[in-house]
């Protein structure tokens, strides 16, 4: 079969399926593209011509693009991707910070960057980055460090061993992440005859592998031995599809269940068992259980700093098990580890566990300090019938109570995230899309239309900061164009209002984050902008008024926008743990010296 290499990319891409649910659906959901010189004339050429099997997308941005690609991969729970193609420049390096995004966060995405030419006859061409001492590196080796898997195909028949191995990473539990194949734009052009049976029709089922049978029983004993147990949920969770197992096992042992930010929504915020969010934005319950556990399940979690309060906040003398499909995740942290799938580990310790229960006292413990917890969010977040600016805690509030079964709430950098993991009630699987693996600021917008391609049937609310949404708003446009409605939430404290607060509690002066006397900026009409982008907008004056806004939002027939100023200052102070923030050792400012004294004291204390 003679095709050009672009033609037999595309057509293999088309012939790749997955069961989801019993069902078979394409692998790759479609592929974004922004042309330029690099892959116009192939990969353009070879898209046109497949666009009924393998749908094309244009965005306004290549970064934003590869975000929403993300956001798609991460909605679908892993189970499906996207890929993004552009030339060979700058809008190659645009994808480097959402390839990082999908690699922190070990999920697919498929990056398919122009590249010079192989012959090198034309060199140096328009964009090409020239090393003077490696005439093979191009600007696409910027993806090495953020690629799960990296090729560059400076011949067709390297496509052959090239995609099913990209494909094998994009699919695998253990390896998922971004995969780069860099396709040099004369090769893209160039045909061979392929072999009619590498476009065979071909369905993949991701992997669930059990756990070893001596960790199990080592696991499984150290849980019988203990008094005061606690699980922590991570994304693994969600992924492996394992929230019901999550939520039997919790039933049956009577275990207290804390939640990630990616694994949040695992189990709903009223289950009996459920203790809310734990680390740096966690919940005085979970905390509190935490500090006091003396074995610690973590199930699909890499245990960053922020969920383990850089490492202060589990006892020293917990024992700390890590049930992960990863081997190098389940090895952090000097844990015993489970490696396995999350569902399949879960009803393996089920079983293993059968008639045990922790202690009735311990489980009681847990259910009344969620309750009083849950007595704290509802005053956080009351509705205020004052004028002045309200905190992020009062509108995300105003927002909670919006939303129904069906909504999605998404965001991602700032102050928001943890805000949100601490206080949103999420009602189950889907309904929580934090990206802070990455902390992504502009994820949002597009992110949101990624979310809103995977999962359709749902409503998508975006909550993001003026800071983020400066960054990356290009994608509302594209969310109007291609109907994907978006609800936005856009909170305005005039610049970057949570590192602003962390200036200060580490001693600085605010400097350099919000505008007013000493950072001149124009005020913004977010409002007007997001008109001009085809979107519906307005803004409100009060909290009191923004029920009704969201409820023509929602009514919209368009991506729509709601503005609302909020106070910079103010963040719930209630909840949280220790984060290891270096302050500097010396410091003519005598708030730094004492911000440094505090420091000292608290790394004494985790290191004691």
């Amino acid at each position: 079969m003679k095709l050009t290499a672009a033609q037999a990319m595309v057509r293999w891409l088309a012939a790749q399926h997955v069961e989801v649910d019993g069902q078979e659906v394409p692998a790759c959901a479609g592929m974004w593209a922004i042309f330029g010189h690099g892959n116009v004339a192939g990969i353009g050429e070879a898209l046109h011509a497949a666009r009924e099997v393998l749908p094309t997308h244009r965005a306004h941005n290549e970064q934003a693009m590869a975000l929403a690609a993300v956001a798609f991969a991460k909605a679908t729970f892993r189970r499906r991707f996207m890929a993004c193609t552009t030339s060979i420049g700058p809008g190659a390096t645009n994808m480097v910070t959402a390839a990082a995004v999908a690699h922190v966060n070990r999920l697919p995405l498929l990056l398919v960057p122009g590249d010079v030419f192989a012959s090198r006859r034309p060199d140096p061409v328009l964009q090409q980055v020239e090393d003077f001492g490696d005439p093979t590196i191009s600007a696409n080796d910027c993806f090495r460090p953020v690629s799960r898997f990296w090729d560059r195909i400076a011949r067709p028949e390297q496509l052959l061993s090239s995609l099913p191995a990209a494909l094998e990473v994009l699919l695998d539990p253990v390896n998922c992440g971004p995969a780069t194949i860099s396709f040099c734009q004369d090769v893209q052009a160039e045909a061979i005859d392929y072999p009619e049976s590498f476009f065979a029709r071909r369905v993949h089922r991701i992997r669930r592998p059990g756990p070893d049978p001596r960790e199990l029983a080592d696991v499984a004993r150290i849980l019988r031995g203990a008094r005061r147990p606690l699980v922590v949920a991570g994304g693994g969770v969600l992924y492996a599809g394992a929230c019901a197992a999550l939520g039997a096992f919790a039933e049956a042992t009577g275990i207290p269940v804390a939640e990630t930010q990616a694994g949040k929504g695992a189990l709903a915020w009223d289950h009996p068992r459920a203790v809310g969010a734990i680390g740096v934005t966690g919940t005085e319950a979970a905390n509190a259980l935490a500090r006091e556990a003396d074995v610690v399940l973590a199930i699909g979690t890499r245990l960053q700093d922020f969920t383990s309060g850089s490492r202060a906040l589990l006892p020293r003398d917990a024992h700390l098990v890590q049930l992960n499909v990863a081997p190098f995740d389940a090895a952090k942290h000097g844990a015993t580890a489970l490696v396995a799938d999350a569902g399949t580990g879960i009803e393996a310790l089920s079983a293993a566990l059968a008639g045990w229960r922790a202690p009735e006292d311990w489980t009681r413990l847990a259910g009344e300090r969620a309750c009083a917890w849950q007595g704290r969010v509802d005053a956080i977040t009351a509705l205020d019938e004052g004028d002045a600016p309200p905190s992020d805690a009062q509108v995300l509030g105003v927002v909670n109570r919006f939303a129904t079964a069906r909504t999605t709430v998404l965001c991602a950098a700032g102050g928001l995230p943890g805000e949100l993991h601490k206080l949103w009630r999420a009602t189950g699987p889907g309904s929580y899309h934090l990206e802070y693996g990455y902390s992504c600021m502009g994820y949002e917008v597009a992110g949101g239309l990624g979310a809103r391609l995977a999962c359709p049937g749902r409503e998508v609310v975006v909550m993001v900061g003026d800071g983020s949404y400066m960054m990356m708003n290009s994608e509302l446009a594209t969310s109007v164009a291609m109907g994907a409605k978006l609800v936005v939430v856009l909170l305005d404290n005039r610049g970057f209002g949570c590192i602003d607060r962390l200036q200060r509690a580490c001693g600085g002066a605010s400097f350099n984050n919000l505008f007013g006397p000493a950072l001149e900026m124009p005020r913004i009409d977010f409002v007007a902008h997001a008109r001009s982008l085809g979107a519906q907008a307005e803004k409100v004056a009060r909290l009191r008024d923004l029920p009704a806004a969201l409820e023509r939002a929602r009514a919209a027939t368009s991506s729509a926008v709601v503005v609302i100023d909020t106070d910079p200052a103010r963040s719930t102070g209630e909840g949280g743990a220790w984060w290891d923030v270096a302050v500097p050792e010396a410091s003519s400012r005598a708030e730094v010296r004492e911000a440094r004294a505090r420091y000292k004291d608290a790394t004494r204390r985790r290191d004691a």
